[in-house]
């Protein structure tokens, strides 16, 4: 039986490649190999010019790759390698499927660290100069995605929480605004829209639930939904 590497699942933050951790960007450039993510830059990758790289891309509505046989590379890329990185956008532990891969590792007995990121909602609020929470208007956020499991289809709750953040959420905007406006959510909530976070051709736009349900459009890059009292742009604010 060949000797087994140690596996890293690291966060590569939202894209810009000088927002990935310290911790993160030393242990690519150590790499043997690097399964990587369709969000994560071409910049991003030239921190590890050294390691055999493999796409594992899953990109919402395109064809991907299996996420079971993502789990039995990581497995056969540890029996042949010492360092092996499983590089993902934003956050592992933030809608990056890391539960699936951490059960295939650990069942084939092979050592694993994660290493995190700067997920996007904290990217999008720094980007937008939103605070998430505020003093007496927002105290809570709720994450959610409509991206589920095929078991999970009808799934379809939206957090109870003060400000929301939508990952994923171009292809799914008209229907969430529908569903917030049918348990009771005003027209006039304020909603802030960015695409492409901290990348050169990140898109901000600034509208309402009740504006949100006329859609997005066709996006170009991975979307993020953020709604709520704590979105409403401040007097002097900068768009």
């Amino acid at each position: 039986m060949p000797a087994l590497g140690k596996v890293y699942l690291i966060g590569a933050g939202p894209g810009a490649q000088d927002l990935i951790t310290l911790r993160g960007a030393r242990l690519l450039a150590q790499a043997d190999i690097v399964l990587h993510d369709a969000l994560v830059t071409s910049e991003m990758l030239e921190l590890c010019p050294q390691a055999e790289k493999i796409s594992v891309g899953k990109r919402s509505g395109q064809r991907s790759v299996a996420q079971q046989v993502i789990n039995q590379q990581l497995v056969d890329c540890a029996g042949r390698a010492r360092l092996v990185v499983r590089l993902k956008g934003g956050d592992p532990m933030m809608f990056g499927r890391a539960d699936e891969e951490l059960r295939a590792l650990e069942e084939a007995g092979i050592e694993v660290d994660i290493v995190p990121g700067i997920t996007t909602a904290l990217a999008a609020a720094a980007a937008t100069k939103q605070p998430l929470t505020k003093r007496g208007v927002a105290r809570s956020v709720g994450f959610f995605t409509s991206s589920t499991a095929p078991e999970h289809s009808e799934h379809d709750a939206i957090p109870e929480t003060d400000t929301l953040i939508q990952y994923m959420g171009g292809r799914e905007a008209i229907a969430t605004a529908e569903r917030l406006l049918a348990h009771g959510h005003a027209p006039d909530k304020p909603v802030v829209v960015i695409e492409n976070v901290s990348r050169p051709d990140q898109q901000i736009q600034r509208m309402t639930v009740a504006e949100l349900t006329q859609g997005l459009g066709t996006p170009h890059g991975p979307v993020l939904v953020m709604i709520g009292e704590a979105m409403r742009a401040r007097a002097q604010q900068q768009p």
